[in-house]
């Protein structure tokens, strides 16, 4: 009995040990959520109007660019995948991964060769276990992005979706990541980045009048310059998006940790009340037993 009482007592140590751990971390990550919030509050709206402004040109000019024209015929899908290079944030990973596998076995039902862009730690980790190639891979910046990191994964983006398919190019860009939406809710998100489509500038202009484009010196020299920003400014909020849904998934699963901690100190201190008042009753009954023993034999 008083081994048990002992194993006991040890885990409820350990268990101690680990809600300390568990609260640090959920503290850490509550403190951190605010910073990511107001990064993706201030990246949005630029990045929206980016989007407007394009989409706006794109359909106004009448100009067939790379920027909006689908090809003939998609060859090559490029997936972009945003992961974290850190884990105990829940099903934060996992699930971006299982839309980027469903994604994928879409394209390839349509014929498309899929070829994927990595960017996190667990993206990379879980595509090295299974030995599957990717193209490039980003790692050690998911944290608090940077816009630098942006603009080296649209460079090369942009890059591959300039080349044939023919000559390891792609045809179209995909990016799929966790979406922000509160901080119990981020749900993965896939969005197509390349060919654009076209869906604001086509709305009937009944709440506002857009405005009329005069292009100095063409339309296909804006484009040209319009193309690298808006590629990576929806990259950039992509990764902003990710990175203030991974602080809330960690202090959602932090926050669950501590409270199993709890429940199973709960449990074992309950076990090892019961097996301390079991081993003091056996203890009691030993006594009464030995004294009443010696008081036979005296008689």
């Amino acid at each position: 009995m008083g081994a048990q009482l002992r194993v006991y007592r040890q885990r409820i140590r350990s268990a101690q040990t680990t809600k300390k751990i568990t609260k640090a971390m959920e503290l850490i990550a509550a403190s951190r959520i605010q910073k990511a919030q107001a990064r993706v509050a201030a990246s949005s709206p630029y990045s929206r109007a980016v989007t407007r402004a394009v989409s706006a040109v794109a359909t106004y000019s009448n100009v067939e660019h790379v920027l909006t024209t689908e090809p003939e015929r998609i060859e090559r899908s490029a997936i972009l995948i945003l992961s974290s290079d850190r884990g105990l944030a829940g099903a934060f990973n996992s699930q971006v991964l299982r839309e980027a596998e469903e994604l994928a076995e879409l394209l390839r039902s349509q014929g498309k060769e899929v070829v994927y862009y990595l960017v996190g730690r667990k993206a990379a980790g879980y595509f090295t276990f299974r030995r599957r190639a990717s193209e490039q891979q980003w790692v050690g910046e998911t944290d608090v992005p940077e816009f630098d990191l942006a603009k080296s994964i649209g460079d090369r983006l942009l890059e591959d979706f300039l080349k044939p398919a023919s000559e390891g190019g792609v045809d179209e860009i995909h990016i799929v990541y966790n979406r922000f939406v509160s901080m119990l809710t981020q749900t993965p998100e896939v969005v197509r980045l390349l060919p654009l489509e076209v869906v604001e500038g086509a709305e009937e202009p009944t709440a506002q009048v857009l405005p009329l484009y005069e292009f100095e010196p063409d339309v296909g020299t804006v484009l040209d310059a319009l193309l690298p920003v808006y590629i990576e400014s929806r990259i950039f909020n992509a990764l902003l998006q990710s990175a203030a849904a991974k602080q809330a998934a960690t202090q959602k699963a932090m926050k669950a940790a501590s409270d199993n901690a709890d429940t199973l100190i709960l449990n074992y201190t309950r076990l090892a009340n019961n097996a301390r008042q079991s081993e003091i009753t056996q203890q009691i009954s030993e006594i009464v037993g030995g004294a009443d023993a010696l008081s036979h034999t005296k008689k």
